[in-house]
């Protein structure tokens, strides 16, 4: 049905209709737009609504109603180049807006083209057929009026979800039923957010009365999103074309700017203003040149009369602006697009990595934009969400206590629940008649007040389940917590059968099920913190249930045994267990139709709804009567510890931003590593504030922590504090909202430095009880603060976005409360342990290779048209180019991009695996270190070195020299083709000298481009092109090819361009080496060693196969994994001080330990560390080892052992669960392994009875660092 709309104004939005364009010109007519236009929104009255009013039916809009709509059509238009794109748009566009559609026309179903469909036209959708636009869901052939759709193409969740029809039109099942709708819909302007909408219906039954509903996104149906386990539904246009919510999210944007980019626009300016330069000197040069009369008009350039006559301001003018194109190369242009196609391709690298794929979810890294591939890699600062990030999400029912009595769900030994009053273990006492009663209402209270839906049995395979069994059934919501709550109180008696019909079912201990009228829903939100229900049992009483956090149900309670509970709640929050509070309260009719009138005037509001609806909750929500608290455990995820760890160890300050309590959170920021044993912590919250004020515990705590920062040392080796106290901050939301709140002024005081000052000289922060918005707080504030530190935030639920959009670079991690962090993240991760890789591997990589492109780029353009500029001081300033224009053209685009494109993508200065090994490798390159000042300046000096190189090489050894078989010199396109022939040698080479990371593609891309650059030039300069009106390079190649001085000069030059290079790399990594280049030898070393080392041929056994596992007789149970390490060190180094090796064993007595000291190492030693799990090792086994070692060294006729011996005796530390070491003897010229050792020797089976093996790592240390390390 057409809209008709009662303003004038606005009758264009009758013409709003389903054409849909992803292109950036809706035309092929249409001249590329170079302006971006933007309309401004225009503020209106306080009363005006930013909505719009659809009408829907025959009959004219009803009395009195009036639509107050400001047009507010921002247009962007950005302009577009890629004609080509632009035209695989439209074929798309067109396809779609050529898609059959049914609506409803008099009555009838009529099919036409999507691209016809106007807003106000009532549209039916099968099964299994997408939504042409956004619907508001009218009926289905479902009785209760709901209908389910996936939404996998708008934001990948597979899930189904649950939509509801308006209350009064969810009975029109017929074309004639919905022909005879006569309403009106109110509703803002079009959002690009998926999970917002806020409208109004007025259904008109009669003119005088209509009814107004409340519109939410629960009843809105999104384009792209597809109908499942529905036969059919109905609903009405409410924005169609680029105005569904589908369309505005592909929209761009606002684009975050990486520090590289940031640095590449200042680099730029300074060579515009080096090109500025170079264009003035050149122009009052040549004029200083030209002042004497026999230079400006020599007897072969005799000027014209005009010519003479002409301005010498225009004059002047013109010869700058020639200058500007003659050197106008200096500026990389070329640089920007190879920056974005390394960029574009690069983030596949992420994509395609296999460790960063979890089989557990079946989901993978997701890249959403690439512009932050670098920023990786600069990353100082960590705030990371707990729930559900940190921790799995994987919600477990642990107890509830109810009146201070505690209660917990009892499983038999098979893992069967029995659900009666005797599967109840309580714990402190028993109940009487009272407290029975109450645990009924408690556990009554848990199965009413969620949003938890019992999964369809349309969506379950096999025969449909009777409600009756409750213990089958299989509850699914987008809160963990709730379906853990909902499945523990089942163990306990109660069970949650469906919602029908707006009547929830429960079925109690005496297997009768209760039925109770589902009136209202109190939704949660992360602000309040909790969540109520307002319901009606069947004998007619109200109650209204409540659960959430204690801080936020504790105020609102009047009575109950408030201190028994809070004291579990605490109890169970050290013991880092999820806590919330239920309470509820009775409603007398009256005070529930207050409550009703209170809660509709807010839900049809169009402006402020949400804040509405908060103050309306704010007035019910109290004097509540408190029944009891549950506790819900959230274990770690995997490798999450570690992760932390080696962050720290990477110099990155890890924040946790939460809004559990601040007991459950430290425990599980003691988990997770972020507080150690040692950590001393210091509270900033509401409780130590009530007692100090803000300032005197801000200036407290800032004395406490600034006592020990000037004795802050870093261990290179562990990446720890050595000499400095580790101290660690929790703050909550209170107190945050204190320090961040300004004075009457509008400033913030010092609260904000102090504050700033304090996390500074943390080692890590917790900030609990934190909102939403509060958590963007602290984001901006790190990330304005003096330092300008580049942020990261992580989280995985919709609480989440807020900090993810702030911060520098966002990260959601694919949970299990949908996709909206993921959504509006920058990149996604299936776990929080692949952050380790994206960081310190990815990152890491992502930034270094963008730096060397970077630089390269101006380099190498420095390179290019510096000789530019010193020629023209041998020609007169006459703007004569040194090149020729196929060299000019092809120079950044064929003869020197692939190289550098392939270097950016592939190169690897170290190897993976020592990138993840030793963390403190990313703080080489922290803080931008690559893109500095003095690098940006050894480049440009570097290139201009070269450049005088190539000119004046060139220039000096061809001065008035015959160089050809007829006696003639090199003329001008001669030398500058030489000039030229070196400067891609050079800078190619100069690229091959950089490279660490050599392939076949490396190969093939460096060599490929020198010789397409010959095989082009040969070509140019071979063949008469007859569509040239020129052929001044005819012949020019050949002709310098076949000088013998020419090949010298190549040679010579390049060799002495490349020289400083390579006194750099050699000079340098003696004398100063980079921990990054220290690494690089130990990976070298490591590749020799192991090429050393060869089995020696008295050991080999043909029984004996390499691919055999040692396979012990009786495998340990124990949790420490064992591992291998195999460890080398410099042949020339000494061991001053030898380490002394420890072998704990269970037979042997703790108090004897025997010290052995070795000589020193005269060749390299190849050592295996074996780490063994309650290992039972008999001295004789050693001694016997040992002593048959001796005697082929006495007795071989070989290379003599260096004598070495090992220590036994208890070496695990107090408190900690021992381990075994054993040292095991290899020689010099080959090694004995562990499985050689074992089939050789079966004497020494004995200490591995208990253990297994495993290869770990390969380290390399020195005899200081291998003392320590042991």
């Amino acid at each position: 049905m057409p809209l008709k709309l009662n303003t004038e104004m606005f009758n264009d939005l009758a013409k709003v209709t389903q054409v849909s364009s992803g292109t950036r010109f809706p035309d092929s007519k249409h001249i590329p737009k170079i302006i971006v236009y933007f309309f401004p929104q225009c503020a209106g009255e306080e009363n005006w609504v930013d909505s719009r009013t659809i009408y829907v039916g025959h009959k004219e809009p009803p009395p009195g109603a009036e639509a107050y709509i400001p047009q507010r059509y921002p247009d962007n238009r950005i302009v577009s180049s890629k004609g080509y794109e632009d035209w695989l748009r439209h074929k798309a566009d067109n396809a779609m807006n050529q898609c059959p559609v049914h609506f409803i026309q008099h009555g009838k179903l009529v099919r036409k083209q999507s691209r016809k469909l106007r807003v106000g036209d009532i549209v039916m959708v099968k099964e299994d057929e997408t939504f042409p636009c956004d619907l508001i869901f009218l009926s289905s052939n479902r009785g209760d009026g709901t209908c389910h759709v996936t939404t996998a193409s708008l934001d990948g969740e597979s899930s189904h979800k649950t939509h509801y029809a308006v209350q009064d039109t969810k009975g029109f099942h017929t074309e004639e039923d919905i022909d005879g709708l006569h309403a009106t819909i109110e509703c803002e302007q079009p959002q690009p957010d998926l999970y917002k909408f806020v409208g109004r219906i007025n259904v008109y039954n009669d003119l005088n009365d209509p009814v107004v509903r409340p519109l939410g996104s629960e009843n809105l149906l999104l384009r792209g999103a597809t109908l499942k386990n529905t036969e059919k539904i109905f609903g009405v246009a409410i924005y169609t074309g680029m105005e569904t919510k589908m369309a505005l999210n592909y929209q761009s944007k606002s684009q975050k700017r990486s520090a590289v980019e940031k640095s590449m626009n200042v680099f730029l300016i300074v060579y515009l203003c080096i090109l500025i330069s170079k264009a003035l000197i050149n122009t009052v040069l040549k004029y200083v040149w030209q002042s004497e009369p026999f230079r400006d008009e020599p007897w072969y350039n005799q000027k014209t009369e005009s010519e003479r006559k002409r301005n010498l301001f225009l004059r002047a003018f013109t010869d700058f602006l020639a200058f500007m194109v003659l050197f106008n190369y200096i500026i990389p242009v070329s640089m920007y697009v190879t920056v974005e196609m390394q960029k574009f391709l690069g983030s596949y690298f992420i994509t395609w990595d296999e460790e960063m794929f979890d089989e557990e979810t079946g989901e993978g890294p997701l890249v959403n934009t690439s512009d932050l591939n670098e920023e990786l890699g600069q990353v100082e600062y960590i705030f990371t969400d707990k729930t559900g990030t940190l921790t799995e999400n994987n919600m477990e029912f642990k107890e509830c206590c109810i009146e201070g009595h505690v209660y917990v769900p009892h499983v038999i030994c098979n893992g069967q629940v029995i659900p009666d009053s005797s599967g109840i273990d309580m714990i402190d006492s028993s109940p009487g008649i009272s407290i029975r009663e109450r645990e009924e209402l408690f556990f009554r209270a848990l199965c009413l007040c969620h949003t938890v839906q019992v999964k369809d049995d349309d969506n379950i395979d096999g025969p449909r389940k009777s409600p009756d069994s409750g213990k089958s059934c299989v509850y699914i919501s987008s809160s963990p917590d709730e379906v853990a709550l909902v499945e523990g109180i089942q163990r306990l008696g109660f069970t949650y059968l469906r919602l029908k019909d707006n009547y929830m079912e429960i079925l109690n201990r005496d297997n009768d099920i209760e039925r109770f009228e589902l009136l209202e829903i109190l939704s949660f939100d992360s602000v309040r913190r909790r969540m109520s229900v307002i319901v009606k049992s069947t004998t007619g009483e109200i109650y209204l249930f409540c659960k959430g956090a204690d801080s936020s149900i504790f105020p609102r309670v009047i009575e109950g045994k408030v201190d028994q509970i809070q004291s579990r709640v605490e109890r169970n929050a050290v013991e880092g267990l999820r806590t919330l509070c239920v309470a509820y309260k009775r409603l007398i009719p009256e005070e529930y139709e207050g409550v009703c009138k209170l809660l509709q005037a807010a839900k049809v509001a169009l402006q402020d709804r949400e804040k509405k609806l908060a103050e309306a909750y704010e007035q019910i929500e109290k004097d509540l009567i408190l029944l009891g608290a549950t506790a819900v455990e959230d274990r770690l995820q995997e490798k999450a510890a570690d992760t932390i760890e080696a962050l720290q160890k990477a110099g990155i300050k890890v924040w946790v931003l939460t809004g559990d309590k601040m007991e459950t959170a430290a425990a599980t920021c003691y988990a997770c590593k972020l507080f150690r044993r040692n950590t001393q912590l210091l509270e900033l919250t509401t409780k130590k504030i009530e007692e100090q004020s803000l300032h005197d515990v801000l200036f407290e705590l800032s004395k406490t922590v600034l006592r020990y920062s000037g004795s802050l040392t870093r261990d290179n080796f562990s990446g720890l504090s050595t000499d400095m106290q580790d101290y660690g901050l929790i703050i909550d939301g209170a107190a945050l909202s204190l320090i961040m709140k300004p004075r009457e002024d509008g400033s913030s005081g010092n609260y904000r430095e102090l504050f700033l000052e304090i996390c500074r000289n943390c080692s890590a922060v917790l900030c609990c009880r934190m909102a939403p918005l509060q958590k963007a707080q602290i984001v901006k504030l790190i990330k304005f603060s003096k330092e300008h530190p580049i942020t990261l935030a992580i989280g995985d639920g919709a609480n989440d976005v807020s900090m993810i959009l702030e911060a520098h670079v966002g990260i959601g991690v694919i949970g299990k409360e949908g996709r909206q962090a993921a959504r509006n993240s920058d990149y996604a991760i299936p776990k929080f342990k692949h952050l380790k890789k994206m960081l310190l591997v990815h990152g890491h990589f992502y930034y270094i290779r963008i730096s060397e492109l970077v630089q390269y780029f101006f380099y190498k353009n420095v390179c290019f048209i510096f000789p530019q500029f010193l020629y023209q001081f041998f020609c007169g300033f006459s703007q004569q180019t040194l090149y020729d224009t196929a060299y000019l053209t092809l120079y950044n685009i064929s003869f020197t991009s692939l190289p550098i494109l392939l270097y950016s993508l592939m190169e690897q200065h170290v190897s993976i695996d020592m990138l993840k090994r030793d963390p403190s490798l990313y703080r080489d390159i922290a803080k931008n270190a690559l893109l500095r000042w003095r690098v940006f300046i050894y480049w440009t000096f570097l290139g201009v070195f070269d450049a005088l190189v190539f000119f004046f090489g060139a220039y000096f050894m061809f001065e008035n020299t015959t160089v050809t078989s007829n006696g003639q010199i090199f003329g001008n396109w001669t030398f500058g083709t030489l000039v030229f022939t070196v400067m891609v040698f050079t800078v190619t080479l100069k690229l091959a000298l950089d490279t660490h990371y050599w392939t076949w593609i490396n190969h093939f891309v460096i060599w490929g481009s020198l010789l397409f650059y010959i095989v082009f030039s040969l070509l140019w300069g071979g063949i008469i092109w007859p569509f040239l009106n020129y052929q001044r390079m005819y012949y020019v190649f050949i002709q310098m090819l076949s000088s013998g001085p020419a090949w010298l000069s190549i040679i010579l030059l390049i060799t002495v361009s490349l020289l400083p290079d390579v006194l750099k790399k050699v000079l340098c990594r003696q004398l100063w080496p980079t921990a990054t280049e220290r690494t690089q030898d130990t990976c070298r070393q490591h590749q020799n060693h192991v090429s050393e080392f060869t089995p020696v041929a008295s050991l080999q056994s043909p029984s004996y196969q390499s691919s055999e596992l040692i396979s012990p007789s009786t495998t340990s149970s124990s949790s420490l994994s064992q591992k291998m390490m195999l460890t080398f060190w410099n042949s020339k180094e000494s061991l001053v001080h030898p380490p002394v090796f420890g072998l704990s064993n269970n037979c042997c007595n703790s108090s004897s330990r025997h010290y052995y000291h070795g000589s020193s190492l005269e060749t390299s030693v190849l050592m295996d560390f074996l780490y063994f799990n309650n290992c039972e090792v008999k001295h004789n086994a050693l001694r016997q080892f040992q002593e048959v070692k001796t005697q082929e060294q006495k007795g071989g006729g070989g290379r003599r052992w260096p004598e070495r011996r090992v220590a036994v005796g208890p070496a695990a530390a107090a408190g900690e669960q021992k381990h075994s070491l054993v040292l095991l003897r290899v020689s010099c010229g080959g090694f004995l392994s562990t499985r050689q050792l074992l089939h050789h020797y079966p004497h020494t089976q004995q200490p591995f009875e208990k253990g297994r093996v495993g290869i770990t790592s390969v380290l390399r240390m020195g005899p200081e660092k291998l003392k320590g390390f042991v």
